[in-house]
Order: C-alpha cells, then sequence, then structure tokens
C-alpha cells in the first residue's frame, strides 16, 4: 500500500537553534499515528511543517506519491491534510450547521447562501462519523467536546485524507474522551488517516496503530504502539527511567481533622457535601464536567456563595463568604486555567511568586525589603525546581510545567494549612507531571492538608490516599485508594 504522507529526513532551526534534526515520518491510509514527545520536543514545528505553514530547512514531502518541493497551506488543504488546533479555529459567532459548511460553500463561490443545503450538508457530515449536534446551536455557547466534533466534521467535508489532531483531548472530561474515540475509529473506517498528537500516555497506549516518539526534535522510537508499554513510553519520551510510587498516608484517621466539611451546600451547584480531610492527607475529588467538583472547591475558596452547612479549620468553625476570607484562614487555590486565573502573564517568575506575600516583604518606613523579596523568589524557585534563566524573566516564557510550578509556588510562599489544586497537571507533559507529582506528595508529608480536583484517573491513583466522587452535585462514592483499581475507578466514574 502507498503510503499517504511520507517525510524523509526533515530539519528546521530557528534562529540557530534546532527545532527538528532529521525527522521521517510515514503515514498510511486509514491508520491512525500518535505523535508523542514532551513540551518543546518539536511536535508543533512538525505539524506547521505538514501543514505547510513552516517551510524545512532540508528533506523531502511527499503526499498522494507527489513529491512537494514547497508546500503551502493551500496545497496541504487540496492534497486532503486537515488541522484541528486546540482552540478548533472556529467562528464563535456562527451556528454549528455554518461553521461545519462554510469551507465547503466558500470553495464553491456562490453569491448567495442556500440555507437549507447548510444544513443537509452538516447533516451528511455528521452522519459519517455517527453523531448529532443541534445544528442552530450556536458554537459560542457548545460544550468543548462538540466544538471539537463540529471541527473533525468541518475537515471531513474538505475531503480530507490526513486528520491531525493536537493535543485532543487536552480540556476534554473522560466520558468526552472516550467518546471522541469512538469518532475518531469511525472516521478511521472512512480509511482517513489521524494524526494525533499528544503527551498523555494512556491516550497513546489505547489509540494508536503505530507511535513515533520525538525527543529534543529527534526521532528516538518509531514502532508499533502494541511494542509499547507505559514505561518504556515515560522512558523514550524523558529519556530517563521514573518510577512514579503512589503516595501512603501515615497519619491516624482517629485524630481531629484538620479540615472538616458538614452538609455543604450551594444553590445550583451541590448539594449536602460531608467530608474531612487530615494534615498531611491528599483527597481526591472526581466527577464528569458538571457534577459540582470544581464548584466545590470555588465554594470552599469563597468564590462562590454556600447556603447551608459548615467549615471548621482545626475543630474552630470558620465563615467563607469571600476569597479573602479563605485566604486569611489559610486556604490556597490553584485554578484549572493557569494562563487566565492563576498567572499573571505579562509579568516576570518573582513577581507572580511575590503576588500573594508582598505585605509580609515590608521593611523599616513600610518599604518592600528588596533583599527579602530576592531570598523567598530563589528559595521556592529552589525547592519547586522552576527551570528559568533568571526570575525576572517574563512568566508566559515558560513551560507548562514550570508555569504551573509558579502558581504553586506563589500559593506556598503563603504557608496555607489547606491547598486545593483544580487540575494540578492539566496540559502538563508526563516528565513535568511526575514531578509534580512528587513535589505535592512531599508538601503533603510536611504536613499540608491537599485536595486534587480532576478525573485523571492515573494521577488520582499515584497521589490521593482517598477519593470522593461526585455525580450531580452529590458525594456518591468514597475510596480508600489501595482498595479500588485504576480501571474500576474509571468504570464508576463514567457510569450513568
Amino acid at each position: 500500500m502507498q503510503p499517504f504522507l511520507s517525510l524523509t529526513n526533515i530539519s528546521k532551526s530557528y534562529a540557530g537553534v534546532r527545532a527538528l534534526e532529521d525527522v521521517s515520518l510515514t503515514v498510511y491510509p486509514g491508520e491512525i499515528h500518535c505523535l508523542v514527545g514532551e513540551n518543546g520536543s518539536g511536535k508543533s514545528t512538525l505539524i506547521k511543517i505538514i501543514a505547510g505553514v513552516v517551510q524545512p530547512d532540508a528533506g523531502q514531502i511527499v503526499i498522494n506519491g507527489k513529491t512537494m518541493h514547497r508546500l503551502h497551506p493551500i496545497d496541504a488543504i487540496r492534497e486532503g491534510i486537515q488541522v484541528i488546533y486546540q482552540d478548533f479555529s472556529l467562528f464563535p459567532n456562527l451556528t454549528v450547521a455554518e461553521n461545519i459548511a462554510i469551507n465547503h460553500e466558500l470553495s464553491r463561490q456562490k453569491r448567495w447562501v442556500n440555507w437549507r443545503e447548510v444544513r443537509e450538508i452538516a447533516r451528511q457530515a455528521m452522519r459519517k462519523i455517527n453523531i448529532q449536534l443541534d445544528l442552530d446551536a450556536t458554537v459560542s455557547e457548545i460544550p468543548v467536546a462538540d466544538k471539537q466534533l463540529v471541527a473533525i466534521c468541518r475537515a471531513l467535508l474538505q475531503n480530507a485524507k490526513l486528520i491531525i489532531m493536537d493535543e485532543a483531548t487536552t480540556a476534554l472530561t473522560e466520558r468526552e474522551i472516550r467518546s471522541l474515540f469512538d469518532v475518531i475509529h469511525n472516521v478511521q473506517r472512512e480509511n482517513v488517516a489521524v494524526l494525533f498528537v499528544s503527551h498523555k500516555l494512556d491516550e497513546v497506549l489505547e489509540i494508536a496503530d503505530k507511535a513515533l516518539i520525538i525527543r529534543n526534535g529527534k526521532v528516538v522510537l518509531d514502532v508499533d504502539a502494541r511494542e509499547l508499554d507505559r514505561s518504556k513510553l515515560t522512558y523514550y519520551m524523558t529519556g530517563r527511567n521514573i518510577e512514579e510510587t503512589v503516595y501512603e498516608w501515615q497519619g491516624d484517621s482517629d485524630k481531629p481533622p484538620l479540615l472538616e466539611v458538614r452538609h455543604l451546600s450551594s444553590r445550583g451547584n451541590f448539594e449536602d457535601v460531608t467530608f474531612q480531610l487530615h494534615a498531611g492527607e491528599i483527597l481526591g475529588v472526581t466527577g464528569l464536567l458538571g457534577s459540582g467538583r470544581t464548584e466545590l472547591a470555588l465554594a470552599l475558596f469563597g468564590a462562590i456563595p454556600i447556603d447551608a452547612g459548615e467549615i471548621a479549620l482545626d475543630g474552630q468553625p470558620i465563615v467563607l463568604r469571600s476569597i479573602q476570607d479563605a485566604i486569611t484562614h489559610r486556604i490556597g487555590y490553584v485554578p484549572e486555567d493557569r494562563l487566565t486565573e492563576g498567572l499573571f502573564l505579562e509579568s516576570s517568575v518573582g513577581n507572580n511568586i511575590l503576588a500573594r506575600v508582598l505585605d509580609g516583604l515590608k521593611g523599616s518606613g513600610q518599604l518592600l525589603d528588596r533583599a527579602l523579596m530576592k531570598a523567598t523568589t530563589q528559595e521556592w524557585i529552589g525547592r519547586l525546581s522552576i527551570k528559568a534563566p533568571h526570575a525576572e524573566l517574563p512568566v508566559k516564557s515558560l513551560s507548562g510545567g514550570n508555569q504551573q510550578r509558579v502558581v504553586l509556588a506563589k500559593w506556598l510562599a503563603s504557608k496555607p494549612r489547606v491547598l486545593i489544586l483544580n487540575g494540578p497537571t492539566m496540559g502538563v507533559d508526563v516528565g513535568s507531571k511526575m514531578e509534580l507529582h512528587e513535589i505535592i506528595k512531599q508538601l503533603a508529608r510536611e504536613g499540608l492538608g491537599v485536595i486534587i480536583i480532576s478525573d485523571d484517573v492515573p494521577e488520582l491513583m499515584q497521589t490521593c490516599n482517598r477519593i470522593l466522587l461526585m455525580r450531580r452535585g452529590r458525594i456518591v462514592e468514597h475510596f480508600d485508594r489501595r482498595q479500588i483499581t485504576e480501571m474500576d475507578l474509571t468504570q464508576r466514574l463514567v457510569a450513568v
């Protein structure tokens, strides 16, 4: 069988820095090929070269048997290559039907739009992958998972032969990921190839026929996915063996809890939530989107109102009417979206770390003590192994894993008693993810009470000693991590 896409010895440099070096890739029709690597490994550059957005410095590109001497985006599209980026590149103000059909209509260069035809075109695209969406819904108002499906339908209408999906599952829940994989298999049955770009190990092992692993711009492994397991994949991605151990809490559950929540309710968000958190524990709270897990975290941080119930810290009742109340009681919160809610992106690494503790860094005359500021910044850069050439560097220039460490450092500098982590490793590559897990475990060993909000089942099993499952705003099950398997927890999580 002739491959649809063949790249041979592709190289690319930016300002003398080698992004790709002698990278070769072959994709056959109907094949699900995973492109795997850590952040900064060269995956994005390779995608842009395949899409014609970036020109390689060296190497050969062959599509459908044709050698492309200079590939432009329009050439790639005409040959059947469609890229679905993380932001989906949809029109938020248009309907589902309009977004699906727009490229098809533009290519016909018609002066007038036949709206009945637009809807039929959208229906045909959805039938190809056996899905149903509300054609009249505005894209800005539909869930992330549905936006993903709209982008896939639009790609299929362009006579796609290869669909490239860039970090397609970053913002999806476990159930939505399962649905997306069903759609990918439906696409595969249409003999359309899929290049699935990811750094999530379990997804690669589940969905891939073949896997190409890139590290530091070079191919380190090109193999049938059946030959891979979790440890082998981790080794080739990171270049080192990472042995992650589960967290074992050594405390006494009969002692008074650090945090106690009794019959807590917030109208329209969750109701009758009761649990305890002891010093040194890592408590997982999981559930699908809309289960109330994030709303519970926000309520414990004073960000949304509590209508009923009680909260006690060290046995003393506390009232959380605002975020400032939570901060006063030394409760910290690391949000799911670090870029818009957790960091001042244009500001320096140092200023982000110090943002919560500036009042405590004043010297004589109520002026900021520059020496103390520098010492505090360096302390947390060192303790959390933040990889930054210097503290004055804008935080936006760091990798996802290092940005997450800066958010952690900001809260840890304020010496919290309870730290709530919402999706602590979302969008972080495997090496940084495991390092962050070890940081969280060490913080718990030092006596911090940690609550992790996540639907990443392997993450929960590696880091938590207890796990609460939420559904429709209520805690429906409570697990000791030692008494449940990863598969059992996944099945309970996605169960209706």
